[in-house]
């Protein structure tokens, strides 16, 4: 798959999502949060849903969350120009609630799993609880936080959302290093060829 191809699937995808009615969350959002990157990105970044600076710009991770995690990327030798940074949904739940279990599905199914088709990484972080659950159906992201799985041939690390990591400095440092350590796997990884499903395995 060409570059242009790539970057015309990805903005195919974007705008589907800019005009998705398939769950009640457009009813409340200020605009969509598709994602934003490098679109030949060897590394994407999952989190949980928009907040309100994302639902207001239509960028993902662009308020507190968002300043935490830059830095994070920065310091473990990353630009946000490097990866592809996205939301397990795409629109802001009401009061930041968390995406229930219908809402993930259907954005994640419609929309999120093409992204990763379209992007092949070599390396997929995901970035807190809801974004554990939904790529892997582990329930619990401080049992996995820290460590690396396979599933249908893609490469997934775990590890605390940046919100969690702005409440407890304990968390923060776990965060940055995990970052750090993420950044070491995604260069130890052989390059993907743009030849996998994700419905392989």
């Amino acid at each position: 798959m060409s570059s242009s191809t790539e970057l015309d699937e990805l903005d195919k995808i974007a705008e589907e999502v800019r005009r998705c009615t398939l769950c009640p969350l457009w009813r409340s959002r200020t605009n969509t949060v598709p994602g934003e990157g490098n679109h030949r990105a060897e590394v994407m970044l999952i989190g949980e849903g928009p907040g309100e600076d994302e639902d207001l710009q239509g960028r993902p991770f662009v308020g507190r969350s968002g300043k935490l995690l830059t830095e994070a990327l920065k310091e473990a030798g990353w630009s946000r120009e490097d990866v592809f940074i996205t939301n397990v949904v795409k629109c802001r739940p009401p009061d930041n609630r968390e995406p229930t279990p219908e809402e993930r599905s259907i954005c994640s199914d419609r929309y999120l799993r093409k992204q990763i088709e379209a992007i092949n990484p070599r390396l997929i972080i995901l970035l807190g609880a809801v974004a554990v659950q939904t790529l892997l159906g582990i329930g619990s992201v401080t049992a996995v936080r820290g460590k690396a799985f396979e599933k249908h041939g893609r490469k997934y690390f775990c590890t605390y959302h940046p919100a969690a990591a702005l409440y407890n400095p304990a968390n923060k440092t776990t965060f940055f290093k995990d970052i750090q350590r993420a950044k070491e796997l995604a260069d130890s990884l052989k390059p993907f060829y743009k030849q996998r499903t994700l419905d392989e395995g």
